[in-house]
């Protein structure tokens, strides 16, 4: 044995783990690692001993021996450490070690290099469901998965699953028994095992039953006996003791050859390639209630690169110092920029106008049915790369025309209310963003609304202060707040006056066609009414009701100098006036 005691950390490596050991074709001495006096990739390893520790101390086990364990575990996920046997077996099978019970000790022990305790055959004890002093039983063989497989993540690379198998050179069954555990492994190591789990099972096909006397109690569960048989001495180790009068034992035959590690070439793990860090393409939209289920005030915030860096952090601070994380968002959104004009187009209907042509920068797209498109599928946020200028729609046919070019077409246009900022024309170079998954909101507080932040975007990967990062300011308005456009606005002649009403709507629960009236989705009901020409202000009031009465001799003020725009808003206690719908008035 190594004295430990005496060891001292010697061999830090500065080439990048797991490039190296991996790339042998850049280092020639990357074999050499496998026994090797490196300690570079293996701090984060912890000793079996100390994770089966860890474990019987979390789940309230206090007495407990683990000084015989040995081995290295690289990694291992645990769903529940509150349940230790649920924990425990997958390394028990695994490292191949047993728990027994020793004088209320739990004890783990290995399977390999136990003494084994001599019997005498002459000092066993007779029992009814034996016949003799010895039963030897073999299991048929048919009964015998000759195939085994292990599914484990592959250490040392990009923590892929895969699997490593072992056969019976004269298997006949083609049974494969599968396994899956949660830990780390190499191939070798776990080619090892499964080459143990299979002589396991082939020794344990012969399975021993006797039974001791009272004078025998030393001998116990977990221990590894020795009988004389016909072909020679029988190794078995005792799984089973029924204490009576005398003690019923169950064994299965070992060998300890079968827990010697052999001597296997290891193949390097699979290594994505190394992605350089870039800047990030960002966007912050600050979007209505797509489900109704987001944070009404904050924006949501979609990212791009090529290469991809992984996850994306977003800093912020009232200025521009003192940063702190906002978020870290790990998906790449599926955004480009329109290569074609997007005209004006009613709501409510389908356009069927020219298909819009747009180039992702990555992602693909497909067509949906009419029942997935009503249901919310393929919506996309289409502005000009401000927080607060996006229109959303949604398109139900998908073409693709070339690598990362589409045609969009079959839309429905100024979804979730954005019809009140839809403009006469969005230009061919307008941001597009689809609105799956990928983007998400960022931290923000409704008193932060209105009010600038500093913002550095990039690599979560690196620091704040990295070249890679981008810089913004911004304040967002909290659309998810803002009231919908009226619609339905109409002016009638009732006498000297002119009455005109609108129909409100909600961003709110406003599809249950179950209810008589749509919720309001305010403080109370309120809407401004303006009457102006260009930009001069001629009249403005407000109204509880979706009706307002526009006097004659009102009228006749305002009309001497030509037509003029009546607009409709409603209010909102927290954000203000929405999107107005509008009528031109001339007499």
């Amino acid at each position: 044995m190594v004295d430990m005691d005496h060891a001292f950390v010697w061999a830090w490596d500065a080439r990048p783990f797991p490039w190296f050991p991996s790339l042998t074709e850049v280092w020639s001495d990357g074999p050499n690692y496998r026994r090797g006096h490196w300690i570079t990739g293996r701090l984060s390893s912890q000793r079996l001993g100390c994770v089966v520790a860890d474990i019987c101390t979390r789940s309230g086990v206090t007495a407990f021996d683990v000084s015989d364990l040995v081995g290295m575990v690289r990694g291992y996920v645990i769903p529940d450490v509150g349940d230790a046997r649920q924990a425990l077996q997958p390394l028990m099978l695994t490292y191949g070690f047993d728990a027994v019970e020793r004088e209320g000790t739990l004890v783990f022990l290995m399977r390999e290099g136990r003494r084994a305790v001599p019997l005498d055959p002459e000092a066993l004890a007779e029992h009814d469901e034996i016949e003799g002093t010895l039963a030897q039983t073999r299991a048929s063989e048919a009964a015998m998965s000759g195939r085994v497989r292990l599914s484990f993540h592959e250490a040392e690379g990009d923590h892929d699953t895969v699997s490593e198998e072992a056969v019976l050179p004269d298997d006949r069954t083609h049974a494969v028994a599968a396994s899956e555990v949660a830990l780390s492994l190499t191939r070798a190591e776990g080619c090892q095992i499964v080459e143990r789990w299979l002589a396991e099972a082939r020794l344990a096909r012969d399975t021993l039953s006797f039974a001791l006397p009272p004078s025998a109690l030393s001998v116990r569960a977990g221990d590894v006996v020795t009988l004389p048989g016909a072909g020679g001495e029988i190794r078995a180790r005792i799984d089973r003791v029924e204490i009576t009068d005398r003690q019923l034992v169950e064994a299965v035959r070992i060998e300890d050859d079968i827990y010697a590690a052999s001597a296997m070439e290891d193949s390097p793990a699979s290594l994505s390639p190394y992605v350089a860090a870039t800047p990030v393409t960002s966007l912050f939209m600050d979007l209505p209630l797509l489900t109704g289920d987001e944070v009404p005030h904050a924006p949501h915030f979609a990212a791009h690169a090529a290469p991809w860096p992984g996850p994306v952090a977003i800093y912020a601070a009232p200025s521009d110092s003192d940063y702190r994380v906002n978020g870290v968002f790990p998906r790449r959104a599926i955004m480009g920029v329109t290569e074609s004009p997007l005209l004006r187009a009613p709501v409510g209907r389908f356009d069927h106008g020219p298909a819009l042509q747009v180039r992702l920068w990555s992602g693909a797209l497909q067509s949906v049915s009419d029942t997935a498109l009503f249901a919310g599928a393929n919506a996309f946020a289409i502005g000009d790369g401000s927080p607060g200028n996006w229109e959303v729609f949604q398109a139900r046919d998908v073409q693709m025309l070339s690598a990362g070019r589409w045609l969009l077409s079959a839309r429905l246009r100024g979804q979730a209310g954005s019809d009140g900022v839809m403009p006469d024309l969005w230009p061919e170079g307008s941001y597009i963003v689809r609105l799956d998954s990928a983007p998400e909101q960022i931290a923000m507080t409704s008193a932060q609304r209105r009010q600038e932040m500093h913002l550095r975007v990039g690599p979560a990967s690196r620091p704040v202060d990295d070249p890679t990062y981008t810089y913004a300011v911004h304040a967002f308005e909290g659309i998810g707040l803002r009231p919908y456009a009226p619609v339905h606005l109409r002016a009638e002649e009732t006498g000297d006056a002119i009455t005109l009403s609108w129909i409100r709507r909600t961003r709110i629960d406003g599809d249950d066609w179950s209810v008589p009236e749509v919720p309001l989705g305010e403080e109370r009901e309120a809407y401004r009414v303006m009457v102006t020409r260009g930009q001069q202000i001629l009249r403005e009031a407000e109204t509880a009701t979706p009706r307002w009465a526009y006097d004659a001799a009102a009228r006749a003020a305002d009309l001497a100098g030509g037509p003029v725009i009546v607009s409709v808003a409603q209010l909102s206690a927290r954000f203000g006036p929405g999107p107005a719908a509008r009528i031109e008035i001339a007499g």
